[in-house]
């Protein structure tokens, strides 16, 4: 079950890791970048509803992306930081983070104060489903109803069908595709094939003649744009609460500056 879409901005790429591989196994759809001009540059094509954000990135003040998104996007943020005065506490606040989390921190807390964002976020305003006319897209039970078919799909599947439904029928490649939908975990460009074959199997009339998901040529796959006519979001509704079990050796987290 995906309890909502989460955009993490580190600049060490092992806590980056981390921080993916826990809140993929806590149930969210991850999406990881190191620097501020990946981040920006992804925006134009997900909408989070939380990023994770390191103060210090490579190339600038991760305090300043902070206020663009909080300028910009209705996304909530979650500050990490080295800096742990009350000072600079106050300013990550100023510039728009709707928490802020010192470093090093321990990985349950981590996730227990991205819990409380999410359940803040969920009840305000995030989805339930995803709905392009004749395909819709349950993001609670994760699976895929079109034209009055329900298809439950694997993890891999359905990250894969959600990417390319938030292209907006816009061609991806294999390898954009890759690490949009399993960032980190896999790295062989050609294991979309596989899954798109899979899908087209399970959601397609025809899997031989695709009028869903389309090969573009030379470049990779998009979802068909007549799909995604007559947009909406269904009202989101009180989710149950979830329960997280944690590997308590992996409880501390300590990053070296």
């Amino acid at each position: 079950m995906s309890l909502g879409y989460i955009l993490i901005v580190e600049g060490n790429p092992h806590l980056r890791s981390l921080l993916g591989w826990h809140l993929q196994q806590a149930g969210y759809l991850v999406q990881q970048w190191g620097s501020i001009e990946q981040a920006k540059n992804s925006l134009d094509n997900i909408q989070p509803s939380l990023v994770v954000l390191d103060s210090d990135l490579p190339d600038g003040n991760g305090l300043e992306l902070c206020d663009f998104l909080y300028q910009h996007y209705s996304c909530l943020i979650l500050i990490l930081s080295a800096r742990n005065t009350e000072k600079e506490i106050v300013i990550g606040f100023q510039s728009g983070a709707d928490d802020y989390l010192a470093k090093p921190f321990g990985m349950q807390e981590f996730l227990a104060r991205v819990q409380a964002l999410m359940r803040r976020q969920r009840y305000a305003c995030a989805p339930l489903h995803l709905d392009y006319g004749e395909l819709k897209i349950d993001l609670v039970h994760r699976r895929v109803k079109y034209q009055d078919t329900f298809f439950d799909l694997t993890p891999q599947e359905f990250s894969l069908l959600y990417v390319l439904a938030q292209a907006e029928g816009n061609p991806l490649s294999r390898s954009e595709l890759l690490h949009r939908a399993w960032p980190d975990a896999i790295d062989n460009p050609r294991t979309i094939d596989t899954h798109v074959l899979s899908l087209r199997k399970k959601i397609e009339v025809d899997p031989r003649q695709p009028l869903i998901l389309q090969t573009v040529r030379n470049v990779g796959y998009r979802l068909n744009p007549q799909l995604l006519n007559n947009f909406d979001v269904s009202q989101p509704q009180k989710p149950p609460e979830k329960e997280y079990h944690h590997n308590e050796n992996v409880s501390k987290i300590t990053v070296n500056q």
